[in-house]
């Protein structure tokens, strides 16, 4: 299983945003969105603020992949959903990274957003 390096995240924890985009079955990119991340440990999760029915959320589950883009990292990923034991966790680090906006962090916790937690994989 392919792993992020230690400089990857780094850098991508440091961004403020990340920019995602989810593969269609041609192979191509759909448009990339702008979205919060946060990391626990060596894992990246990111989360739909208006849950499920977001069109970039629906998009990363028909393939399962796509690419991200921040802090000078561009990588192909597939999205995996997350380990629903991990919520609270991923819910405090957003809480600590996005403090600063605690009406978004009160969106992006929410049972809804929480729902569409997704852990990105790196890919090779």
């Amino acid at each position: 299983m392919t792993t992020w390096t230690r400089d990857e995240l780094e850098a991508i924890d440091a961004a403020h945003e990340i920019e995602i985009a989810a593969r269609r079955r041609d192979g191509t990119l759909r448009p990339s969105v702008t979205i919060w991340l946060v990391r626990l440990g060596d894992d990246l999760y990111v989360r739909s603020v208006r849950g499920p029915a977001a069109a970039w959320y629906r998009a990363t589950q028909a393939l399962g992949e796509g690419r991200i883009h921040t802090g000078g990292v561009e990588r192909d990923v597939r999205f995996v959903p997350a380990d629903h034991a991990l919520a609270d966790r991923i819910d405090e680090a957003y809480g600590a990274k996005y403090r600063y906006s605690p009406s978004a962090v009160g969106h992006i916790n929410s049972p809804e957003a929480r729902s569409t937690t997704l852990k990105l994989v790196p890919r090779t």
